[in-house]
Protein backbone atom coordinates (compact mmCIF):
# COMPACT_ATOMS: atom_id res chain seq x y z
CA UNK A 1 0.00 0.00 0.00
CA UNK A 2 1.21 3.65 -0.91
CA UNK A 3 2.22 4.76 2.59
CA UNK A 4 -0.43 6.23 4.99
CA UNK A 5 -1.12 8.10 8.10
CA UNK A 6 -2.67 6.58 11.68
CA UNK A 7 -3.39 8.51 14.46
CA UNK A 8 -3.72 6.21 17.60
CA UNK A 9 -4.90 7.68 21.06
CA UNK A 10 -4.22 5.54 23.90
CA UNK A 11 -0.93 4.51 22.69
CA UNK A 12 1.53 4.62 25.32
CA UNK A 13 0.18 1.01 26.25
CA UNK A 14 -2.30 -1.67 26.36
CA UNK A 15 -4.05 -2.21 23.07
CA UNK A 16 -3.45 1.00 21.80
CA UNK A 17 0.15 0.08 21.78
CA UNK A 18 -0.43 -3.34 20.56
CA UNK A 19 -1.73 -1.71 17.58
CA UNK A 20 0.80 0.93 16.88
CA UNK A 21 3.62 -1.40 16.68
CA UNK A 22 1.25 -3.69 14.51
CA UNK A 23 0.29 -0.50 12.22
CA UNK A 24 3.93 0.09 11.63
CA UNK A 25 4.79 -3.46 11.04
CA UNK A 26 2.62 -2.74 7.90
CA UNK A 27 3.85 0.43 6.80
CA UNK A 28 1.71 2.68 8.16
CA UNK A 29 2.86 5.92 9.72
CA UNK A 30 2.20 7.03 12.82
CA UNK A 31 0.26 9.67 15.48
CA UNK A 32 0.70 8.50 19.10
CA UNK A 33 -1.21 10.17 21.19
CA UNK A 34 -1.92 9.96 25.15
CA UNK A 35 -1.27 12.09 28.24
CA UNK A 36 1.82 11.06 29.10
CA UNK A 37 4.83 11.28 26.99
CA UNK A 38 7.25 8.67 28.21
CA UNK A 39 4.71 5.95 27.35
CA UNK A 40 4.28 7.03 24.23
CA UNK A 41 8.05 7.40 23.40
CA UNK A 42 8.07 3.81 24.69
CA UNK A 43 5.56 2.92 21.82
CA UNK A 44 7.68 4.92 19.90
CA UNK A 45 10.93 3.07 20.29
CA UNK A 46 8.74 -0.40 19.85
CA UNK A 47 7.18 0.91 16.78
CA UNK A 48 9.82 2.50 15.32
CA UNK A 49 12.41 -0.34 14.33
CA UNK A 50 9.61 -2.78 12.98
CA UNK A 51 9.27 -1.20 9.73
CA UNK A 52 10.55 2.08 7.43
CA UNK A 53 8.15 4.46 8.92
CA UNK A 54 8.13 7.58 10.47
CA UNK A 55 6.26 7.88 13.98
CA UNK A 56 5.28 11.27 15.66
CA UNK A 57 4.70 11.66 19.43
CA UNK A 58 1.63 13.89 20.47
CA UNK A 59 1.31 14.16 24.20
CA UNK A 60 -2.74 14.76 24.20
CA UNK A 61 -5.59 15.12 26.94
CA UNK A 62 -8.27 13.40 24.90
CA UNK A 63 -11.21 15.41 27.10
CA UNK A 64 -9.82 18.77 25.81
CA UNK A 65 -11.37 20.13 22.19
CA UNK A 66 -8.65 22.40 21.50
CA UNK A 67 -6.18 19.78 22.31
CA UNK A 68 -7.88 17.43 20.04
CA UNK A 69 -7.49 19.70 17.67
CA UNK A 70 -4.53 20.76 18.21
CA UNK A 71 -2.81 16.92 17.84
CA UNK A 72 -4.82 16.44 14.25
CA UNK A 73 -3.14 20.06 13.08
CA UNK A 74 0.54 18.64 14.37
CA UNK A 75 -0.50 15.29 12.64
CA UNK A 76 -1.43 17.31 8.87
CA UNK A 77 1.43 19.58 9.35
CA UNK A 78 4.03 16.24 9.88
CA UNK A 79 2.54 13.92 7.70
CA UNK A 80 -0.14 16.11 5.26
CA UNK A 81 -3.10 13.95 5.95
CA UNK A 82 -4.75 11.56 8.44
CA UNK A 83 -6.10 8.47 6.59
CA UNK A 84 -6.81 5.99 9.74
CA UNK A 85 -8.00 7.29 13.59
CA UNK A 86 -8.05 4.12 16.07
CA UNK A 87 -10.16 5.97 18.87
CA UNK A 88 -8.59 3.54 21.69
CA UNK A 89 -8.42 6.07 24.95
CA UNK A 90 -10.47 5.38 27.85
CA UNK A 91 -10.92 3.87 31.19
CA UNK A 92 -12.71 1.55 32.88
CA UNK A 93 -13.45 3.05 36.52
CA UNK A 94 -13.08 1.95 39.97
CA UNK A 95 -16.64 -0.99 40.30
CA UNK A 96 -18.59 0.41 42.08
CA UNK A 97 -22.30 -0.66 43.34
CA UNK A 98 -24.62 2.03 41.02
CA UNK A 99 -26.13 3.77 44.42
CA UNK A 100 -22.48 4.66 45.90
CA UNK A 101 -21.39 5.90 42.50
CA UNK A 102 -20.40 9.62 42.60
CA UNK A 103 -21.07 12.13 39.97
CA UNK A 104 -17.19 13.01 39.73
CA UNK A 105 -16.43 9.69 39.08
CA UNK A 106 -19.32 9.34 36.64
CA UNK A 107 -18.36 12.30 34.55
CA UNK A 108 -14.19 11.50 34.16
CA UNK A 109 -15.63 8.15 32.83
CA UNK A 110 -18.02 10.05 30.64
CA UNK A 111 -15.80 12.73 29.54
CA UNK A 112 -12.80 10.08 28.30
CA UNK A 113 -14.75 7.31 27.40
CA UNK A 114 -17.09 9.38 24.80
CA UNK A 115 -16.49 12.79 25.02
CA UNK A 116 -13.19 12.18 24.15
CA UNK A 117 -13.97 9.74 21.59
CA UNK A 118 -16.13 12.36 19.74
CA UNK A 119 -13.96 15.31 19.99
CA UNK A 120 -11.07 12.76 18.00
CA UNK A 121 -13.69 11.48 16.00
CA UNK A 122 -14.83 15.11 14.43
CA UNK A 123 -11.54 16.70 14.08
CA UNK A 124 -10.63 13.20 12.26
CA UNK A 125 -13.89 13.44 10.07
CA UNK A 126 -12.79 17.03 9.65
CA UNK A 127 -9.90 16.58 8.21
CA UNK A 128 -10.94 13.30 6.40
CA UNK A 129 -13.89 15.63 4.59
CA UNK A 130 -11.04 18.33 3.31
CA UNK A 131 -8.43 17.07 2.49
CA UNK A 132 -7.30 15.37 -0.78
CA UNK A 133 -7.89 12.71 -1.72
CA UNK A 134 -10.64 12.76 0.46
CA UNK A 135 -11.97 10.16 2.86
CA UNK A 136 -10.49 8.01 5.73
CA UNK A 137 -11.06 5.18 8.19
CA UNK A 138 -11.86 5.64 12.26
CA UNK A 139 -11.83 2.79 14.74
CA UNK A 140 -13.44 3.24 17.37
CA UNK A 141 -12.77 0.71 19.96
CA UNK A 142 -16.05 -0.49 21.95
CA UNK A 143 -15.59 -3.65 24.49
CA UNK A 144 -17.91 -6.55 25.00
CA UNK A 145 -19.48 -4.26 27.78
CA UNK A 146 -21.09 -2.41 24.82
CA UNK A 147 -22.87 -5.89 24.43
CA UNK A 148 -23.50 -6.54 28.04
CA UNK A 149 -22.39 -5.23 31.36
CA UNK A 150 -19.99 -6.54 34.10
CA UNK A 151 -21.49 -5.83 38.09
CA UNK A 152 -20.66 -2.26 39.23
CA UNK A 153 -19.90 -0.66 36.06
CA UNK A 154 -22.38 1.67 35.36
CA UNK A 155 -20.13 3.95 33.40
CA UNK A 156 -18.43 2.38 31.69
CA UNK A 157 -20.94 0.52 30.06
CA UNK A 158 -23.50 2.85 29.44
CA UNK A 159 -20.57 4.99 27.88
CA UNK A 160 -19.24 1.56 25.76
CA UNK A 161 -23.04 1.51 24.09
CA UNK A 162 -23.25 4.98 23.31
CA UNK A 163 -19.68 4.54 21.49
CA UNK A 164 -22.04 1.75 19.30
CA UNK A 165 -24.03 4.77 18.53
CA UNK A 166 -21.09 7.08 17.98
CA UNK A 167 -19.97 4.34 15.19
CA UNK A 168 -23.24 4.27 13.58
CA UNK A 169 -23.41 7.73 13.10
CA UNK A 170 -20.20 8.54 11.66
CA UNK A 171 -20.94 5.90 9.77
CA UNK A 172 -23.68 7.16 7.82
CA UNK A 173 -22.20 10.43 8.13
CA UNK A 174 -19.20 9.98 6.44
CA UNK A 175 -20.44 8.19 3.11
CA UNK A 176 -20.80 11.04 1.14
CA UNK A 177 -17.38 11.55 1.92
CA UNK A 178 -15.32 8.62 1.76
CA UNK A 179 -15.08 7.99 5.31
CA UNK A 180 -15.52 4.69 6.43
CA UNK A 181 -16.25 3.80 10.60
CA UNK A 182 -16.18 0.21 12.17
CA UNK A 183 -15.73 -0.59 15.24
CA UNK A 184 -13.73 -3.62 17.41
CA UNK A 185 -15.47 -4.75 20.49
CA UNK A 186 -12.64 -6.10 22.55
CA UNK A 187 -13.12 -9.23 25.51
CA UNK A 188 -10.11 -10.09 28.02
CA UNK A 189 -7.19 -8.99 25.92
CA UNK A 190 -4.21 -9.59 28.42
CA UNK A 191 -2.94 -6.01 29.11
CA UNK A 192 -2.54 -4.11 32.67
CA UNK A 193 -6.32 -3.05 32.24
CA UNK A 194 -7.14 -6.43 32.72
CA UNK A 195 -4.39 -8.10 34.99
CA UNK A 196 -7.59 -8.66 37.31
CA UNK A 197 -8.76 -11.02 35.42
CA UNK A 198 -5.50 -13.68 36.37
CA UNK A 199 -6.52 -13.22 40.23
CA UNK A 200 -10.37 -13.39 40.13
CA UNK A 201 -13.16 -10.90 38.94
CA UNK A 202 -16.42 -10.17 40.22
CA UNK A 203 -19.04 -12.22 38.24
CA UNK A 204 -23.17 -11.55 37.85
CA UNK A 205 -24.03 -14.45 40.39
CA UNK A 206 -22.03 -12.57 42.90
CA UNK A 207 -18.67 -15.38 42.92
CA UNK A 208 -15.65 -14.02 42.64
CA UNK A 209 -13.63 -16.43 39.24
CA UNK A 210 -10.89 -16.43 37.02
CA UNK A 211 -11.46 -15.79 33.86
CA UNK A 212 -9.38 -16.63 30.58
CA UNK A 213 -7.37 -13.73 28.47
CA UNK A 214 -5.99 -13.97 25.04
CA UNK A 215 -3.16 -11.92 23.40
CA UNK A 216 -3.49 -8.30 22.53
CA UNK A 217 -1.35 -9.13 19.43
CA UNK A 218 -4.17 -11.23 17.91
CA UNK A 219 -6.67 -7.65 18.74
CA UNK A 220 -4.26 -5.69 16.99
CA UNK A 221 -4.26 -8.16 13.97
CA UNK A 222 -7.78 -7.73 13.83
CA UNK A 223 -7.74 -3.81 13.57
CA UNK A 224 -4.56 -4.30 10.72
CA UNK A 225 -7.11 -5.62 8.96
CA UNK A 226 -9.97 -3.67 9.29
CA UNK A 227 -7.46 -0.52 8.38
CA UNK A 228 -5.80 -1.97 5.42
CA UNK A 229 -9.54 -2.51 3.54
CA UNK A 230 -10.05 0.08 0.66
CA UNK A 231 -12.72 2.73 1.50
CA UNK A 232 -15.23 0.77 -0.82
CA UNK A 233 -15.19 -2.40 2.11
CA UNK A 234 -15.89 -1.82 5.87
CA UNK A 235 -15.97 -4.13 8.70
CA UNK A 236 -18.98 -2.00 11.01
CA UNK A 237 -18.81 -4.56 14.34
CA UNK A 238 -16.13 -6.96 15.26
CA UNK A 239 -15.81 -9.02 18.28
CA UNK A 240 -12.80 -10.41 19.26
CA UNK A 241 -12.51 -12.36 22.82
CA UNK A 242 -11.16 -15.09 24.62
CA UNK A 243 -12.73 -17.89 22.93
CA UNK A 244 -13.94 -19.64 26.91
CA UNK A 245 -14.41 -16.00 28.55
CA UNK A 246 -18.29 -15.06 30.23
CA UNK A 247 -20.04 -14.24 27.37
CA UNK A 248 -21.85 -16.64 24.68
CA UNK A 249 -24.28 -18.79 27.28
CA UNK A 250 -25.20 -18.69 30.85
CA UNK A 251 -21.73 -17.94 32.09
Amino acid sequence: MTQQTAVVTGAGSGVGRAVAVELASAGWQLVLAGRRAGPLHGTAELAGPSAAVAVAVVPTDVTDAAAVNALFAAAVARFGRVDLLFNNAGTFGAPTPVEELEIDAWRAVVDLNLTGAFLCARAAFRQMKAQSPQGGRIINNGSISAHVPRPHSIAYTATKHAVTGLTKSLSLDGRPYRIACGQIDIGNAATDMTAAMSAGVRQADGRIAVEPTMDVADVARTVRHMAGLPLEANVQFATVMATAMPYIGRG
